[in-house]
């Protein structure tokens, strides 16, 4: 352990384990955790130094984990299903929130992961005090698609696939292949994160980037007009698809004067960031 409570378990699955890593300031065990979602190529290590940032910042709990077949959890054969960002808030979440005794959570996510955020919190409504979302989507666009393609050119390069492998081991072919052929797949065309904002009972921020290659602001304004508990969009200028290691100060900045107030739900409004 660390001054910060620096853990690193295993949480089992039915299909195998998950790898959770949390970071816990003294002090805060009464408050909601920070729980993070990733991406699609996402891990825990991944997050770099944000999670140490988030607690420091908020004084709050942060956990994150790999999901089943990234990182460091145990690996997947079977490719994802059509509600595989559902499937979170029933199998991964109960069993993290179980295994390090969480009773109330904020979930965030970065990318697909901030849609996971989202149904996390629909799902579980009495226990999410706030939502945090970055560069999420909420619908298939075609921007989201150009992109996807993009990076499988990139990514045909090996040094770009050996990146990966760092963080996946030998389950990065899973990992791209898991991301590409869901995304791209014409039966997830028409998926939306529609109902899931619907159900919000907290308030969401939802943060992007204005040069984000994976979606426009689009996504961020579906969100917080949606979002029945509330939602407040923040704009990042001259900022890419991954604003937490683009500006991550200004992340940092925006979540806790968010988390500071989310005691009382914003409206939905949208503005840029100074």
């Amino acid at each position: 352990m660390s001054a910060l409570g620096l853990v690193d378990i295993q949480v089992p699955l039915d299909d195998g384990h998950l790898f959770v890593r949390s970071w816990q300031p003294k002090g805060a065990s009464s408050r909601s955790a920070i729980l993070l979602f990733h991406d699609s190529l996402g891990s825990v290590e991944l997050w770099r130094d944000l999670p140490l940032q988030l607690a420091g910042a908020t004084g709050r709990r942060v956990v994150a984990y790999d999901r089943m077949g990234f990182g460091q959890s145990s690996p997947r054969s079977e490719r994802l299903s059509g509600d595989f960002i559902g499937e979170q808030a029933r199998s991964a979440v109960p069993a993290i929130c179980a295994a390090l005794g969480l009773a109330r959570l904020v979930p965030f996510g970065h990318s697909v992961g901030g849609a996971m955020a989202v149904a996390t919190a629909a799902a579980w409504p009495g226990s999410c005090e706030a939502v945090v979302t970055v560069a999420a989507q909420a619908f298939v666009e075609a921007r989201t698609i150009e992109g996807i393609e993009a990076a499988m050119a990139a990514f045909a390069a090996p040094q770009e696939f050996a990146r990966l492998s760092r963080y996946h081991g030998e389950k990065a072919r899973w990992v791209f292949d898991a991301w590409t052929e869901t995304w791209l797949s014409p039966a997830f065309a028409h998926w939306t994160l529609d109902d899931e904002l619907r159900a919000l009972k907290c308030p969401v921020l939802s943060i992007h980037g204005d040069q984000d290659e994976y979606g426009s602001l689009a996504h961020p304004e579906r969100i917080v007009s949606l979002a029945a508990g509330g939602g407040e969009m923040k704009v990042i200028k001259g900022c890419g698809h991954v604003p937490h290691r683009e500006q991550p100060q200004q992340i940092i900045a925006l979540v806790q004067s968010f988390l500071a107030s989310a005691a009382v739900p914003p409206t939905a409004t949208g503005q840029a960031a100074d």
